[in-house]
């Protein structure tokens, strides 16, 4: 790219390039891209991922929001560009367009990557897996385990739909302009038969059961359960993070009615 088309990254959309070559080679051989696999990258930005996937599979959709990066893309035959905050974007429609399940891959804007992670939440069964490129410091909450300073809200939502796996670290070092903090690539495989919940019910829950972190459940979830007429058993005398995503989900389906 010529010095008269370098394309700046711009702070509102969050963009940190990633320039590292060798750490582009071990993200897209754990991507492990094929031909006629439907593909969806996020935020494509200048194409670091982009370039070495279409390499492996020959056609690519990608979400992006900065149309000055989308128009770039556009130029390509290879690749069909959604030009939208990735926010708006349905999932399932994308999916039956596409012709299958897709597998979906990007480095997310580090702003806003927990509302993309819960937007996906609901078209899981849509998806064949996820490999996204976080902060380290989110990837550590989403594999988090109850005892965990990091198991919170994101950890119990999450692995009740997905298999969670931390895959590389890197460094602030491999992007340009470097962020502030470490990044990780997680890997995302959506649970074939997942406990059937009402997932608007199930994440208020626990939302209400993190929501004071340091005192025992009695104090939070106890008073949400006795506003909604539960009047089963539960262990309240415990704290939020002590709690396994499975005792949360076997709460949560015997909830009454709303």
């Amino acid at each position: 790219m010529s010095a008269g088309t370098r394309h700046h990254a711009r702070k509102r959309f969050g963009q940190h390039f990633l320039t590292d070559t060798a750490l582009i080679d071990d993200i897209v051989r754990a991507i492990d891209p094929r031909p006629g696999q439907p593909l969806v990258e996020i935020g494509p930005g200048l194409g670091a991922l982009t370039l070495p996937v279409l390499a492996r599979c020959e056609h690519l959709t990608v979400i992006e929001l900065d149309r000055d990066l989308a128009a770039r893309l556009r130029k390509r035959g290879d690749v069909d560009v959604v030009e939208a905050d990735v926010l708006t974007v349905d999932f399932g429609a994308l999916a039956e367009r596409l012709g299958g399940a897709p597998r979906v891959i990007g480095n997310l804007p580090y702003n806003i990557s927990s509302p993309i992670l819960f937007h996906l939440l609901p078209w899981a069964d849509r998806v064949e897996d996820q490999h996204f490129m976080l902060q380290k410091e989110v990837v550590d909450r989403m594999a988090a385990t109850p005892g965990h300073k990091a198991y919170g809200r994101l950890s119990v939502m999450l692995q009740w739909r997905y298999h969670i796996e931390s895959l590389l670290d890197v460094p602030p070092e491999a992007f340009d302009p470097p962020p502030r903090v470490d990044s990780a690539v997680v890997r995302m495989v959506p649970w074939p038969q997942p406990v059937a919940l009402d997932l608007g019910r199930f994440e208020q829950m626990v939302q209400v059961a993190f929501s004071q972190r340091r005192k025992l459940l009695r104090h939070s979830l106890g008073r949400w359960l006795d506003e909604q007429g539960f009047a089963g058993s539960f262990d309240l005398q415990r704290r939020a993070e002590e709690v396994p995503v499975a005792e949360y989900v076997a709460l949560a389906q015997v909830l009454p009615t709303a």
